[in-house]
């Protein structure tokens, strides 16, 4: 059984928490990609998204960079950010106490 990817562990963490919304910041390549996570459900804002839900919106090579944690729902005009700027070694560590 293989691991699941970054992105598959936010959005489970968002299925936990369907109050929040997170905005992760990540590289592809040489690329930056943002996307959205609400309820399970991943968006890229810079990228074109499969209309497949199974396909993941960051694939495995991409590096996250930070995300932020906002009240949801996500309103581009009036973010209510929660917290900001959370490396990826820390979020990763909280997914993992959680048992995600």
């Amino acid at each position: 059984m293989t691991s699941p990817l970054p992105i598959q562990r936010l959005e489970a963490y968002s299925q936990q928490y369907p109050q929040e919304v997170l905005l992760v910041n990540a590289t592809i390549g040489a690329d930056a990609d943002q996307v959205v996570i609400f309820r399970g459900f991943s968006s890229s804002l810079m990228r074109p998204t499969a209309f497949d839900p199974e396909v993941p919106v960051l694939p495995e090579e991409a590096t996250i960079t930070s995300l932020d944690r906002l009240q949801g729902p996500y309103t581009p005009d009036n973010p209510q950010y929660l917290e900001r700027a959370i490396s990826w070694l820390t979020f990763a560590t909280r997914l993992t106490d959680l048992g995600l």
